[in-house]
């Protein structure tokens, strides 16, 4: 058995989405009418308000993406909005304000770029908040993937000094800004002496500006060496990193920025005597409901930053969401607000 739309709603035979047919260019990105999807036994259909823009829709854009990406696609890995209709012993009832994100969807199978979404129930997170859909709509990935990479990848604690190579990323901002309410020290890295501004509004004690070579500042800092460094850059600059982190520290490696994901003829006596390496790349059951629940009170508080680069009202916005994420000059994330 299943819960409807609420009362007085009439979910539509067809709905607004943006599809890519055949990988390209900006142009790929085609905005269609389509069936909104059937909901399956354990999955939940989402009425979409918001959804980040991601560099990963980028590469699926591209056709650069994993064997995992089929096409056409409809594009998206997350957004938040409401429950259209879920089995009744869900949990969810229709109207309540859910978040969804990884899993596949976007990828195996469409996703948020789109009026409608359907999902399994286990990746819903849901939530109640008065902030605005382009707020929250910023918040999903980011946030799960930095609070993954803190808790599970790292177990960062209060009163440790955190690195993070990539600050001026999204998961980089989220990361210092949920590394300073824990309370730790945080040093984070930019390419750019231009952007330490913005990575002293996200909260970082210590901005460094990133040659390719960084451990030499990072130990003037720390000279024993850091206790946790989230490596978001790749495993170009990975040996560099793992030279930051004192005897007994972690390495959490979570993104390739820079486009790395290995390193040729590898050897583990790369890894300094004592630093441990790991990884990190989670999905929504990683993000409590409870925890994402405090992060948007801290948000309506003034107590955490929403890192938003800019929104974008209605599907016609994605090319030049995409087109902005892909130029890499505005920091922080890209939303795209649905209207109605």
């Amino acid at each position: 058995m299943s819960q409807a739309t609420a009362a007085g709603d009439t979910t539509p035979e067809t709905m607004r989405a943006v599809v890519v047919t055949r990988p390209g260019g900006l142009g790929a990105l085609e905005i269609k009418d389509v069936p909104v999807p059937v909901r399956k036994p354990g999955w939940v259909r989402i009425r979409v308000k918001a959804f980040g823009v991601n560099e990963s829709e980028v590469t699926t854009r591209k056709g650069e993406s994993d064997a995992e990406v089929t096409y056409p696609r409809v594009p998206g890995i997350e957004g938040v909005g409401v429950v259209d209709e879920a089995d009744e012993d869900s949990g969810l009832r229709p109207g309540q304000q859910v978040a969804t994100m990884m899993g596949g969807m976007g990828r195996s199978y469409d996703g948020a770029y789109a009026q409608y979404v359907t999902v399994p129930a286990v990746q819903v997170i849901p939530f109640e908040t008065g902030l605005p859909w382009e707020v929250v709509g910023a918040l999903p990935e980011m946030f799960q993937t930095a609070y993954g990479s803190l808790t599970t990848g790292l177990d960062l604690e209060a009163g440790q000094m955190l690195l993070i190579r990539g600050g001026t990323s999204t998961v980089g901002l989220s990361a210092a800004v949920l590394a300073k309410e824990l309370g730790a020290t945080v040093i984070a890295t930019t390419r750019h002496a231009g952007r330490t501004g913005d990575l002293r509004a996200a909260g970082v004690d210590h901005p460094v500006v990133d040659d390719g070579s960084i451990a030499a500042q990072v130990r003037a800092l720390a000279p024993d060496g850091v206790d946790a460094a989230l490596e978001l850059v790749g495993c170009s600059v990975l040996p560099d990193t793992l030279k930051c982190v004192r005897k007994g520290g972690t390495v959490c490696f979570t993104g390739a920025l820079a486009g790395a994901w290995s390193i040729p003829d590898f050897t583990p006596f790369m890894i300094p005597f004592g630093v441990r390496l790991t990884s990190y790349g989670g999905g929504a059951r990683d993000l409590p409901a409870p925890v994402f629940q405090r992060q948007l009170e801290a948000i309506a508080d003034g107590r955490l930053m929403a890192p938003v680069a800019r929104a974008y009202h209605g599907l016609q916005g994605v090319r030049d969401a995409q087109a902005d994420v892909e130029s890499g000059t505005t920091p922080g994330k890209h939303v795209v607000v649905l209207d109605g």
